[in-house]
């Protein structure tokens, strides 16, 4: 007796096929797995029968072999518990061999026969509709983030004893509608509660309309942390596109259980204690994303980045510079997006007074230099907005009134995206900081007497060629938002005084 179905198993963040085969032969009652099965689907054994007895279905007392093609593919996770018990079905004439084709199923099967929430679940719904397949069959809880693929009839299921009344046609519930449910952003955080910081809040509307990555140094209670968060208040909205990347993302994470598409930009904040593989992802045997994937067409805030681990912060070259994260181990390699926007927030110091004007820096010279270098030089060059953010004044904390509000600032955020994404339409990018470094020099068309400014700089302040290619970027983000179709020289000098960070204004009077 032969049975037939399809699954889904993940590699990294997509999904990939899987032809289930189950054969009931004569031999002692026994459950073998083939094809690379993982410890997860070792483990189905003991959930399965179980399972198909508690549901009023018979279980086999002969020899079963299950077969998981491809046979060169690990197959990893519960998500293949449902389609091995519905192998089992209809190899014991259960359940109609036409009755289970054209449909994915997925579902980690309990002892009881409930399917239980199940991560991944919308790449599976992906890989079902990219294998040209009608259908799948789901756990209840995720139907509403497989139902955010179009052209794919998604129905979840409590349990098994309904997924068999579903394939026999006498059970028939509605197919899940595409609903959105925002992410785990904080609502109510607005520009207008932040005092003074006018420098910094010019920075967060740069980094906004331009994608930039941003470290604000300053004192504790400058406002560092209160200024990162609202950076998610003026981003404009993500595309459908960025949507479903980020919501896949999750999806796999096991965060998106019970929601649809993330309609808003994701905000992850790590504490500082993170580990590399808590940050970029990784495993032994299965693949998870970390938070650098996490914020992927978000936000990625590192408070307090000097106490992160060094070989953690170190490892965020390569996403900051290409967008993605490649984890590889023994069992494999796989890559996982990764082009997030970075805010991070430091102290100048250990006792984080360093510079400031009302109290006295406690720590020796030697601990300020010893602290400061566990920023390396290439990672600050990848940051492309760096400043000083002062205390602030006591007619600030007093002052009556805030500044502009996010709605206001996002409607210029969004403005200056719109242009970006029209002038670079050709190259397949969003926002000036994506754009390779030789198109940024072929693209920036510079006013007179900038292309002198950048000359100055480029001595003064000691650019590297990435340093220089940044700098061009963001002057290129300030006429942006100024709907100037030449980068001027106001526009880079602006660009320019964001460099500072550590160094304080030394550097840039060097500049001219």
């Amino acid at each position: 007796m032969y049975g037939r179905v399809l699954g889904v198993t993940l590699l990294g963040v997509g999904g990939h096929l899987v032809t289930v085969e189950a054969f009931v032969g004569r031999g002692l009652p026994s459950l073998t797995f083939t094809g690379l099965p993982g410890a997860a689907v070792q483990d189905a054994r003991e959930r399965i029968r179980p399972a198909v007895e508690h549901a009023g279905l018979e279980w086999p007392l002969r020899r079963v072999v299950v077969n998981l093609a491809p046979g060169n593919l690990r197959k990893e996770g519960p998500g293949l518990d449902l389609p091995i018990a519905a192998a089992l079905l209809v190899a014991t004439s259960q359940v109609k061999g036409r009755e289970a084709a054209g449909w994915a199923f997925a579902g980690e099967l309990s002892l009881k026969g409930e399917l239980l929430p199940t991560p991944g679940v919308l790449s599976v719904a992906i890989a079902a509709a990219r294998g040209g397949l009608g259908g799948v069959i789901v756990p209840q809880a995720n139907a509403l983030e497989a139902a955010q693929v179009d052209g794919l009839r998604v129905v979840g299921v409590p349990s098994l004893r309904e997924v068999v009344a579903l394939l026999k046609g006498s059970w028939s519930p509605p197919a899940a509608a595409p609903a959105t449910v925002s992410t785990d952003v904080v609502d109510g955080v607005d520009l207008v509660d932040v005092r003074g910081q006018l420098q910094a809040r010019r920075a967060l509307e740069v980094a906004a309309a331009g994608g930039h990555n941003l470290l604000m140094v300053g004192s504790p209670g400058a406002g560092k942390t209160m200024l990162a968060r609202r950076l998610p208040s003026i981003l404009p909205a993500p595309s459908r596109e960025e949507a479903l990347e980020a919501s896949q993302l999750h999806s796999v994470a096991g965060l998106l259980t019970g929601r649809g598409l993330l309609r808003s930009r994701p905000f992850r904040a790590p504490h500082h204690s993170i580990s590399t593989a808590g940050l970029l992802g990784g495993g032994t045997t299965v693949f998870r994303p970390g938070e650098a994937s996490l914020a992927t067409h978000g936000v990625l805030f590192l408070d307090e980045l000097t106490e992160f681990r060094r070989d953690a912060i170190e490892a965020l070259r390569q996403p900051l510079e290409d967008g993605r994260v490649i984890v590889t181990r023994a069992a494999g390699s796989v890559e996982f997006p990764a082009r997030f926007t970075l805010v991070a927030a430091a102290n100048p110091c250990p006792c984080g007074y360093h510079g400031d004007q009302r109290r006295h820096c406690r720590c020796p010279d030697h601990r300020v230099q010893q602290y400061r270098q566990k920023l390396s030089g290439p990672l600050l060059d990848r940051i492309d907005l760096r400043l000083r953010v002062p205390r602030l004044t006591k007619e600030e904390l007093l002052g009556a009134d805030g500044g502009e509000s996010s709605a206001r600032v996002r409607d210029r955020v969004e403005s200056a995206r719109e242009r970006q994404r029209a002038r670079y339409v050709a190259h397949g990018v969003l926002c000036n900081a994506h754009l390779p470094g030789p198109v940024v020099r072929r693209e920036t068309r510079l006013a007179a007497g900038a292309e002198d400014l950048l000359a100055r700089a480029v001595d003064a302040l000691a650019l590297t060629g990435r340093g220089f290619d940044r700098a061009l970027r963001v002057g290129r983000t300030i006429a942006d938002l100024e709907g100037a179709d030449r980068v001027a020289p106001t526009h880079l000098a602006e660009a320019l005084s964001y460099r500072t960070g550590f160094d304080g204004e030394e550097d840039l009077a060097r500049a001219g």
